[in-house]
């Protein structure tokens, strides 16, 4: 095996055009890890943004990318098998997988799914991983409780739909293009109409700003929110003497505070629900890695209206 490897990197933040395909060392896998062959990489809106600078942890130079799929060459698990996961931390302080090669804690890995291809196992972690962060482990979400997803159309959305139907949970989604436009209704008022005056169980809240009262306020009795994001106004504001008496409960998830072992228990976990076609990889883009830098421009424009994936030859 050659000591060398091609690698996407940037050396300076800013738009997709500071990245560009390097050759650099490849990597030694230390205790506990294992040596990966990336076959195929995907790109998420963070990816852009950790380059773009957002990200005030991330250290230059640096490969990014969290999510892959691949080939397990050295290590004590999973030696010679197909495996996914996404990397916490990788693209920030250690180098990403968007390279021929990674090492990975071994803990972090996980089977993969054998219904999915390649591409699509490297299309589902970020979504995935953090729409059961915050439905499973957060809110504890159980079957036959009512789900209001504000963001559903998104991909973390699209994945929570997913993971709620397989719970056996009823799931009302709020936001454009869904059950509930919230740009023409009043949030609150259509979820208790929905549930009969009951109000939701657990809001799962992927936009916040002006959305964070409306989402709360249609918690039912003992009802939890999980916040998760904010796209305009980081402040919020809500009637604290509703709160309280209505005995409700406010989480907040960060999927970056992940550890290896949480990612490859989560991972293990979505498996047999890929397997079962109970869940399902988003319609997927496939680049050449050779054409990385252009992919980056289009999810950073926008343009790409599937989930776009770098595939290793």
């Amino acid at each position: 095996m050659m000591n060398t490897m091609k690698a996407l990197r940037f050396h300076t933040f800013g738009p997709p055009t500071v990245l560009a395909i390097e050759e650099i060392p490849r990597p030694e896998p230390g205790p506990g890890e294992a040596l990966v062959q990336v076959k195929a990489a995907g790109i998420n809106p963070a990816d852009v943004k950790n380059v773009a600078g957002h990200f005030k942890s991330t250290t230059l130079p640096r490969t990014p990318g969290r999510d892959f799929s691949g080939v397990v060459v050295a290590g004590n698990r999973f030696s010679g098998q197909e495996v996914w996961g996404s990397a916490p931390g990788f693209g920030i302080s250690r180098d990403g997988v968007q390279a021929e090669y990674v090492a990975v804690p071994e803990e972090a890995l996980s089977r993969k799914p054998a219904t999915l291809s390649m591409e699509q196992a490297a299309a589902i972690g970020v979504p995935f991983i953090t729409a059961w962060t915050a439905l499973i482990r957060a809110a504890e979400l159980q079957a036959g409780e009512t789900l209001v997803i504000v963001g559903a159309a998104g991909s973390v959305g699209q994945a929570a739909t997913q993971i709620a139907n397989w719970k056996g949970a009823r799931v009302i989604g709020a936001g454009r293009d869904t059950e509930i436009d919230t740009d023409t209704r009043d949030l609150r008022a259509c979820v208790f109409e929905l549930t009969n005056g009951k109000g939701a169980d657990v809001v799962f809240d992927l936009v916040g700003g002006p959305l964070f009262e409306p989402a709360l306020r249609a918690l039912g009795h003992g009802g939890r929110q999980i916040a998760i994001a904010s796209t305009s106004d980081q402040r919020v504001g809500f009637n604290l003497v509703d709160f309280y008496h209505n005995e409700s409960r406010l989480i907040g998830v960060d999927s970056n505070h992940l550890n290896a072992r949480d990612v490859g228990e989560i991972a293990a976990a979505l498996t047999p629900g890929f397997e079962a076609d109970v869940l399902k990889a988003p319609a997927i883009e496939t680049v050449p890695f050779e054409n990385a830098a252009e992919a980056y421009q289009s999810v950073a424009g926008g343009r790409a209206g599937k989930k776009v994936v770098l595939a290793f030859g």
